[in-house]
């Protein structure tokens, strides 16, 4: 074998042998994943300060143990709602800072884990060990359910205690027998606009596809309304906001007039309906529309209107739900953009358009990043790499049937103004759903 071999960058070797190069052109650009929503929520237990990404299969096994209920508690009702569509929550708690609660016990102090009410329904007991006399049991119960359980012993075994789920332990000498004791003095902290506006600097540095807010606050939805823009417009990241009755005027806001009834007869007002429909938002592909789509587990709409104020909510640009036979429809997946011009047009009224656009602009920016910012020569060969990618990802728009005749050179890749800049222009023409039928019927 020869002494030389490797790669090359230039024709300069100086041993004999073979340098070869294997030269791949950029990975075939894809489709992004969507599903993820974000909600700002007010709970009685669970993370503080920070971002939680619920896993829309783990919830029922992560419930009780992140935010002190069962899946199924009325406490968690929005968290239930949005992910009946999308697959990731992005959940912030806004009433952090509350009290937590805290009790003695055996001699030996006791914390929950986390601020709030729920706290109080925490207790612990110190039980004297069945099988060793110098041992005790410590038992963290959450109301009748018993949570923890943890051996030590009674001298000097506080310190091998480990925080669990729920509570924390403090020292103490010896640990003596006691039964069952209540955790008291939780408390729920303050929601005000501080909190939403941690919120959102928490949000900023996350990836989601749409964030609601499910309020009537107005203060709140300007500051939801100008993080949309801005993260849209100034950032180019592609989100959506849902607000409730918010004349947005804008193709990446989405405003909900009214809410539905469940079939457990519980009554979700508009502003309560904003989370399944930013998880439905989050969770629509970029084919797909949520026109005449049916609430899941809705029997009735809580307001009604009549054909006018339903023709007039469309010409808002509301986001309305209308009842049919036992079930709550979305009318139109309309966003709130009302004004027209500009190169803006009434199509841009529907959110499968926008969601075409917008999952377009993405999914290029992605493509850019991974395979092509920094590592690819901006030469005619690295952008003709590129523009084969955008037409592979033009052609994966049209065979899902987003965009329609689209063709190779509807995408042409030049070089810009610097060494370093590449101009890109495309023509796409995204596909909607069907809507409105006109039929003639000639009769002989």
């Amino acid at each position: 074998m020869s002494m030389g071999g490797g790669t090359f960058t230039v024709q300069n070797k100086i041993l004999p042998g073979s340098y070869i190069n294997f030269v791949s052109t950029a990975s075939a650009a894809t489709l992004g994943e969507r599903g993820t929503a974000a909600l700002p929520l007010e709970l009685d237990w669970g993370p503080e300060g920070q971002i939680y990404a619920l896993e829309a299969g783990e919830f029922n096994q992560t419930a009780l143990k992140v935010f002190g209920h069962d899946a199924t508690a009325a406490e968690l009702l929005l968290i239930r709602e949005a992910l009946k569509r999308c697959s990731t929550l992005l959940v912030y708690r806004v009433n952090a800072g509350g009290a937590k609660a805290g009790a003695t016990v055996g001699g030996m102090t006791i914390t929950a884990r986390w601020g709030g009410t729920r706290g109080n329904s925490l207790r612990a007991a110190v039980q004297a060990n069945a099988d060793d006399e110098e041992k005790v049991d410590v038992v963290t119960y959450l109301e009748e359910q018993e949570v923890d359980r943890q051996t030590v012993a009674a001298s000097g075994g506080a310190a091998d205690l480990k925080a669990n789920d729920f509570v924390s332990f403090g020292t103490a000498e010896t640990l003596t027998a006691a039964a069952a004791t209540a955790l008291t003095g939780g408390t729920n902290g303050t929601v005000n606009g501080a909190a939403y506006a941690a919120w959102l600097t928490a949000l900023e540095v996350e990836d989601f596809n749409a964030v609601g807010y499910p309020g009537t606050d107005e203060s709140v939805k300007a500051l939801v309304d100008a993080f949309v823009k801005r993260l849209r417009d100034e950032d180019g990241r592609k989100v959506v906001g849902v607000l409730y009755q918010h004349a947005g005027d804008d193709i990446g806001l989405i405003s909900v007039k009214n809410g539905v009834v469940l079939t457990d007869g519980t009554v979700l007002t508009g502003d309560k309906a904003v989370a399944w429909v930013t998880g439905a938002t989050a969770g629509a592909e970029v084919n797909e529309s949520l026109t005449n789509t049916a609430y899941d587990g809705a029997v009735d709409v809580d307001v009604k209107y009549t054909r006018g104020q339903y023709e007039q909510a469309m010409q808002a640009g509301e986001f309305v739900f209308y009842p049919d036979g036992g079930k709550a429809r979305v009318l139109s997946d309309l966003n709130s953009r009302t004004s027209f011009g500009g190169g803006i047009s009434e199509d841009w009224t529907s959110n499968r358009v926008v969601r075409v656009m917008d999952g377009w602009a993405n999914d290029v920016a992605r493509t850019f990043s991974q395979s092509y910012l920094g590592t690819q020569t901006n030469s005619e060969t690295g952008r003709a790499l590129f523009k084969a990618d955008l037409v592979a990802l033009g052609k994966e728009y049209e065979g899902i049937d987003a965009i329609s005749g689209f063709a190779p050179d509807d995408v042409t890749v030049l070089q810009g103004d610097g060494k370093r800049d590449v101009s890109v222009a495309c023509a796409l023409t995204p596909n909607d759903s069907m809507e409105k039928l006109y039929m003639t019927v000639a009769v002989h």
